[in-house]
């Protein structure tokens, strides 16, 4: 009863199952479920934040991931990642516990869907390859079209060179209406500059994401007490971040993946089929999924990303 309780609904407590099984006769302690449950390979667990997926960001994420199955590992060493992020000064969002198996944490059941920008205290802009960190700018204003082909201008091409990108490197920002406005597009055409098409509503395919997490762990750790010192910390603990950090990630991913669903569907191989794998160089890794037939509903849902 208890295995099958948390298989059906992860987000029940031990509490629930405790006064459940009270009320069915049986007295059991929430120290008999927890060592029940993680015999059967549960544990309790933070569900993990994903982006709230329609139909058509789940076609255009399963588009992507077949599209750039068969990249060759130099073409994603050739790419300048970027993305915005905000950091906020005191305490972590909140967060809610889930049963799950191991390799399921980013199963639909067992994540909180969110929505991009749900508020910070200051939000920076940066961006990296897998040469390492390029260039991390404070945003103090609301961003608009101009401030972002400004900062693009102060920043990229910078940035560069400074990792000393091959000739022909290509751009990655995602689908920001600032990003893909009209005068963005055309500043982005007179300047050269080859852009990695991306599909919408996908934040969580950026292996930049990682970085983002790394700061923000180093600047928790330095508890900055205003706005000030945390720009500064923030400033200071990117320079820290290695070069080697993004190839490094990649021993991380064969020691620990994580399964990423690019749709609604099953986030794990069907019994007896192989994922096929690219990577993306530095943090993030595609896979896909043999179904039985091109046509099998099952194979639409089979898709996916690999992170860290």
């Amino acid at each position: 009863m208890i295995t099958r309780t948390v298989s059906k609904n992860p987000r029940t407590t031990r509490g629930d199952l405790v006064n459940d099984l009270q009320r069915a006769g049986t007295k059991v302690t929430k120290a008999t479920i927890s060592n029940t449950l993680r015999r059967q390979g549960l544990k309790s667990c933070s569900a993990r934040r994903v982006p709230l997926l329609k139909p058509v960001h789940v076609q255009a994420r399963l588009k992507f991931a077949r599209e750039n199955l068969d990249d060759p590992e130099e073409d994603w060493e050739n790419v300048i990642w970027s993305d915005e992020t905000k950091i906020e000064l005191f305490g972590k969002n909140s967060t809610r516990r889930v049963w799950r198996r191991k390799n399921a944490e980013l199963h639909p059941k067992n994540t909180i869907p969110t929505v991009k920008h749900g508020g910070g205290n200051i939000m920076l802009w940066g961006c990296f390859s897998a040469k390492g960190p390029g260039r991390l700018i404070r945003v103090k204003e609301r961003m608009n079209g101009a401030m972002y082909r400004e900062i693009l201008s102060d920043n990229l091409l910078p940035s560069a060179r400074a990792l000393k990108m091959k000739r022909g490197w290509v751009f990655q920002h995602d689908n920001d209406p600032k990003h893909t406005a009209r005068a963005t597009k055309e500043w982005l055409r007179k300047k050269h500059f080859k852009v990695l098409e991306w599909p919408s509503q996908s934040p969580d395919l950026n292996p930049i994401e990682n970085l983002w997490r790394e700061l923000k762990v180093r600047v928790a750790q330095r508890q900055p007490q205003n706005i000030t010192a945390l720009e500064e910390i923030c400033m200071e603990e990117w320079a820290k971040i290695p070069a080697t950090r993004g190839r490094n990630t990649k021993a991380e991913q064969r020691a620990r993946p994580v399964v990423h669903s690019a749709t609604l569907g099953k986030s794990s191989p069907a019994p007896g089929k192989k994922p096929y794998v690219i990577r993306f160089t530095c943090c993030c890794v595609v896979l896909r999924c043999h179904g039985d037939s091109e046509n099998d509903e099952g194979n639409k849902s089979e898709a996916a990303a690999l992170t860290v």
